[in-house]
């Protein structure tokens, strides 16, 4: 298929790795932060497979970076978050919440320290950049933010670190989890982080210059290809089996970090005035009235993830909806998030979720579903 044939306008940006992904067989594609993305390479079962066993390559440049840099940074990004950052070192990445007045959440992205006043923050799929710039404007803080050349891939996978070593170098292996580095490949210049949207042993490498996108990708993938490396998409599988969450379907602005469980992002205690401190501050003292569950749904294999929000009742009454849907052919089961009432979110409770073939039982589960304690990440 010739590039030219996927086509919304020259409003949708098309990302430095955009020719290399159809020249190895992108057959579809998304639309995530104005820009497209790859996600469809043939048989998504297959991907998976690819990934848990093997690795595979992932264009991820609609992670769109929001730079952070001046005087005030490290004052100005804690202001957008509740999680505690006083102990970030430089080198650091952390997964965040962005919150609203409110207590809603804006994004959930990753958090890049590079330098003492060098903040990115790695972007789930809303504006942020604007938000940012419109905070900045009076807060009264010395900051400069900009969204720069910047354009991640994910490698992800069991061989993966044999991939990176092959291409870094031995002392890449000593890059921990949640941690970054400044390197070049070939002259391109990058960062690389152990981090990424898989559950697995994971990096994503950074390019800092768009014009080498097609060298980079080219390079990698010739260099895995010993290693099983296959180009490849985000596994929506296998990020519902480790209970990752898709921003604009598991949270959105009116889903608060308590709601999903994620109760650890949130520090009410520090000196800093995050915003939205006072709304979460109720928010836990109040409680929440519905959360996050995981739910396994008792009918055929479902042919590819949801692309609704299914409806859960219980006796006939709407109670809730399913997030995010699909089948796990590892645990032969159809996995899904869900919000629920409170009262429904205990494990083992039945529900009904109406899906397009009709009414289908289901159980509220455990979740993450697969590795809960993220071993095969961090080790």
């Amino acid at each position: 298929m010739h590039a030219d044939s996927f086509g919304f306008g020259t409003q949708i940006r098309k990302s430095p790795y955009f020719d290399a992904t159809v020249r190895w067989g992108a057959q579809g594609f998304s639309v995530y932060n104005h820009m497209y993305i790859p996600r469809d390479f043939g048989d998504p079962e297959q991907n998976f497979w690819n990934l848990v066993n093997d690795a595979i390559l992932c264009d991820v440049a609609v992670e769109r970076q929001v730079e952070i840099t001046g005087p005030d940074a490290a004052t100005f990004v804690q202001m957008l978050t509740p999680r505690d950052l006083s102990k970030m070192a430089v080198g650091q990445c952390k997964y965040v919440l962005i919150t609203n007045a409110e207590g809603g959440i804006l994004n959930d992205p990753i958090l890049l320290r590079l330098a003492e006043n060098h903040f990115w923050i790695s972007l789930a799929d809303s504006d942020i950049l604007l938000w940012a710039q419109g905070v900045a404007v009076h807060s009264g803080l010395d900051v400069t933010i900009t969204e720069p050349d910047v354009s991640p891939l994910q490698l992800q996978g069991p061989r993966s670190g044999e991939i990176m070593q092959a291409l870094f170098g031995d002392d890449i292996l000593d890059l921990r989890y949640y941690w970054l580095r400044e390197i070049e490949l070939d002259g391109i210049p990058l960062i690389v982080s152990r981090t990424g949207w898989s559950s697995e042993l994971g990096y994503e490498i950074y390019l800092r210059d768009g014009a080498s996108g097609d060298a980079l990708w080219e390079r990698i993938m010739a260099t895995g290809m010993d290693y099983g490396l296959k180009p490849g998409h985000t596994s929506s599988i296998r990020r519902i089996e480790g209970g990752m969450l898709s921003y604009h379907a598991d949270a959105d602005i009116n889903t608060n970090p308590y709601e999903l469980g994620l109760d650890r992002l949130v520090n009410l205690d520090m000196e800093a005035d995050f915003i939205g401190k006072a709304a979460l501050r109720r928010i836990q003292s109040e409680g929440v009235s519905r959360k996050q569950v995981g739910l396994i749904i008792d009918s055929e294999p479902l042919k590819g993830p949801n692309t609704s929000f299914w409806t859960i009742t219980s006796n006939g009454t709407e109670i809730g909806k399913v997030t995010s849907a699909v089948y796990s052919p590892r645990l032969e089961r159809n996995i899904a998030l869900a919000m629920v009432p409170v009262e429904f979110a205990h494990i083992g409770m039945g529900v009904d979720v109406v899906m397009p073939s009709g009414p289908t039982r289901a159980t509220v589960a455990e979740r993450p579903f697969y590795d809960p304690k993220k071993k095969l990440a961090v080790a």
